[in-house]
C-alpha cells in the first residue's frame, strides 16, 4: 500500500516586502500542484514554483530512518530527492496578520495540507518588534530545549537573525530535515523536534518552537554552510573538510568550475530565499526590517584543527603523509570570501554604510559568523589569509606550516573601523558556542550568543587555548586576543568555582538565547538549565543600544 503523502517541513517565511512575503516548504515528491491558501476563509491562492535540490545526499554517517549506526544502509554518499516549493503571497497590508496554509498534491492525486499559521508584510518603522538572535544550532543537544523556551518565554517573535552554522554538513539532507536524533534544523525551528535529554534518570523530550512558520528568518553563511570539492571523497564529512582556495583549484583543475573543485554553498543557497546584493547575491546583503537596517556579511573561514601532531591536516600545518601531495593539503584556515580593504565585499559594505537606508535607520546592526571579539577558541589565529612556509632539507619537504600575522586581521584592521565610523550600534556573530559580549571604547556593542546547543569552553582563568609555541606569531592563549574586556552580565551572572561572577556562559547544561526588543532598543539574554526540566528561564543580562 502507498502511504499517505506528508510534508517534509512546515511552511516558513522568507523575504517580506511592504506588501508581500514568500512561503517555502519541502516534500519528498515532485507533485503536480503546490499552493498557499490565505486570507479570510482561505479564498486566495498563490501557486508555488518548485525546484529539486541538486546536492542533498545521505551517507554512512547519516542518522536517518533505518540507519541508526554508521554504514547500516549507506556505504557512500547517495543522492536524496527533495523538492522545494516557494509561493509569493501578495496584496498584504502593513501590520495586518493573515492566516495561511500550504497544500501539496502528489502525482497520484493524493494531497496533504499543513496546519494554519499566520504571515505578514515587512513591519513598518516605529513598529516594536521582538527578534530572536541565534546561531550554531548544528543538531547539538540543547538546541531543541533552547527554541522551546524561546516561545514559552517571549511568545511569538517577529523575526529570526541566524549568525551561521545552521547544520554540520550542508549537503547531508537529514541534518536539515529529519535526523533520527529529533534535533534537525527545521524541526527545531518549527516545533516538530523530538529531542530527548536525560538527567538523573529523568527523561524530558523537547520539541523546539513554532517560530519560522510565523516569522521571517535572515541567515548568514558560517563555515558549516560551505562544502568542499564535490564527490571527490568517500563520505560527506570528508567532502566538507576538502575545501581549497580558488587559486589553488585553478592550478590543479584548470578550465573547470570552482564550485565543484574548490568550495561551494550550493545547498544553503538552494534552501533559502534571502535578500540579495548585486555584488554578493545571497552571500552578503542588507535589509530594512522595522526600525532596523541589518547588514549581513560573508565573513567565515575553514575551521581546521589546532593540533600539531604529525598526522594533523591543521590550521598551523599539513600532515606529514601529504607533504608530496599538495592536492591533498588543507591550505590552513582558508577565507571563503575576501573582506580586506579594496575587495568587492568591502567596497559593497562601504557603499551600503553610506546609503540613505542605512543612515536613516534607528538601529544599525551588522551580522556575520566569525568573531571579532570572544573568549572562545575559534578567534585564534587572526582572521587573515594563511602565510604558507615550506621548510626543506636537501630539496626534501620537512614541514609545511602556516602563520597568521595578527596585525593583518581583516576584521579588526579593515571592517571594524568602517563600522565604528558608520555608527553601527551592534555587531552580532557566532562560531565559538558560548555567550559573551563586549563594548568598544566608542560604545559599539559586540554580542556572541552561541551557547545554544553546546559549548567548547572559554579561554579564561586556568583554561587556555591550544596554540603553537615557537612560531613567528604570538598566539593568545587566554582572553580576547583583540584586547577588549568581556562585560559582566548586568542582572544574574553565573558564579565560577571561586564564587566570583563570570563574564561569559560556556556550558553543556545551560542553554542561552537573546531577544532584541526594537521598541525599547534593549537586548535581553536568558538562560535555562536543561538538567532541571521544570526550572525557570532566567533573564541574566540586558543592555540598551544608543
Amino acid at each position: 500500500m502507498i502511504s499517505a503523502p506528508y510534508l517534509l517541513t512546515d511552511p516558513f517565511l522568507q523575504v517580506p516586502t511592504e506588501n508581500s512575503v514568500r512561503v517555502v516548504w519541502f516534500t519528498e515528491f515532485a507533485g503536480v500542484n503546490h499552493t498557499v491558501s490565505y486570507g479570510e476563509n482561505f479564498n486566495q491562492t498563490a501557486k508555488a514554483n518548485t525546484i529539486k535540490l541538486s546536492r542533498t545526499r545521505e551517507d554512512q554517517k547519516s542518522k536517518i530512518a533505518n540507519q541508526t549506526k554508521d554504514n547500516q544502509v549507506y556505504q557512500k554518499p547517495v543522492q536524496r530527492d527533495i523538492w522545494r516549493h516557494e509561493a509569493e503571497v501578495t496584496g498584504l497590508a502593513a501590520g495586518v496578520r493573515v492566516n495561511y496554509r500550504v497544500t501539496s498534491v502528489r502525482e497520484d492525486g493524493e494531497s496533504v495540507s499543513s496546519d494554519v499559521f499566520s504571515l505578514a508584510a515587512t513591519p513598518k518603522p516605529d513598529t516594536a518588534l521582538k527578534i530572536l538572535l541565534t546561531s550554531d544550532h548544528q543538531l547539538k543537544p540543547m538546541t531543541s530545549a533552547n527554541l522551546q523556551k524561546v516561545v514559552e518565554t517571549v511568545g511569538r517573535v517577529d523575526g529570526v537573525w541566524f549568525a551561521g552554522d545552521l547544520v554540520n554538513v550542508s549537503d547531508r539532507a537529514s541534518e536539515w530535515f529529519d535526523d533520527n536524533s529529533g534535533g534537525a534544523l527545521f524541526p527545531g525551528l518549527q516545533g516538530r523536534a523530538k529531542y530527548e535529554m536525560t538527567h538523573d534518570g529523568v527523561k524530558t523530550t523537547y520539541t523546539g518552537g513554532k517560530i519560522i512558520q510565523y516569522a521571517p528568518m535572515f541567515t548568514c553563511i558560517g563555515n558549516h554552510e560551505v562544502m568542499g570539492r564535490f564527490a571527490r571523497k568517500e563520505s560527506l564529512n570528508d567532502e566538507f573538510d576538502d575545501t581549497i582556495p580558488h587559486a589553488v583549484a585553478q592550478k590543479f583543475y584548470p578550465d573547470t568550475s570552482a564550485i565543484d573543485h574548490s568550495f561551494n554553498t550550493v545547498t544553503y543557497e538552494e534552501i533559502f530565499t534571502l535578500p540579495t546584493s548585486k555584488e554578493g547575491g545571497k552571500k552578503y546583503y542588507a535589509v530594512s526590517f522595522g526600525d532596523v537596517r541589518l547588514v549581513v556579511l560573508y565573513i567565515t573561514n575553514m575551521w581546521r584543527s589546532p593540533k600539531l601532531d604529525a598526522q594533523a591536516k591543521g590550521r598551523y600545518k599539513e600532515a606529514e603523509k601529504d607533504f608530496n601531495h599538495p592536492e591533498n593539503w588543507g591550505y590552513g584556515q582558508v577565507i571563503y570570501e575576501p573582506i580586506t580593504k579594496g575587495s568587492k565585499q568591502y567596497n559593497w559594505l562601504e557603499t551600503e554604510l553610506n546609503s540613505p537606508e542605512f543612515k536613516q535607520a534607528k538601529y544599525k546592526v551588522v551580522m556575520f559568523h566569525h568573531p571579532p571579539h570572544t573568549l572562545g577558541d575559534n578567534i585564534v589565529p587572526a582572521y587573515t589569509d594563511p602565510v604558507q612556509i615550506i621548510e626543506r632539507d636537501d630539496g626534501k619537504i620537512k614541514a609545511v606550516r602556516y602563520e597568521y600575522p595578527k596585525n593583518a586581521d581583516y576584521i579588526i584592521r579593515d571592517v571594524v573601523p568602517l563600522l565604528e565610523t558608520a555608527n553601527v550600534q551592534l555587531v552580532f556573530y557566532g562560531h565559538s558556542h558560548l555567550w559573551n559580549r563586549f563594548v568598544s571604547p566608542t560604545g559599539m556593542h559586540f554580542l556572541e550568543t552561541s551557547n545554544v546547543g553546546n559549548t567548547y569552553g572559554a579561554a579564561w582563568g586556568q583554561r587556555k587555548r591550544e596554540v603553537p609555541i615557537g612560531y613567528q606569531e604570538d598566539y593568545v592563549q587566554v582572553g580576547d586576543p583583540n584586547g577588549l574586556k568581556p562585560m559582566l552580565p548586568t542582572i544574574a551572572p553565573l558564579l565560577g568555582e571561586d564564587g566570583q561572577p563570570m563574564p561569559y556562559i560556556a556550558s553543556n547544561d545551560i542553554t542561552v538565547f537573546s531577544i532584541f526588543d526594537t521598541g525599547t532598543g534593549t537586548i535581553s539574554s536568558y538562560r535555562f538549565d536543561t538538567r532541571k526540566g521544570d526550572s525557570e528561564v532566567v533573564k541574566f543580562d540586558e543592555f540598551k543600544l544608543k
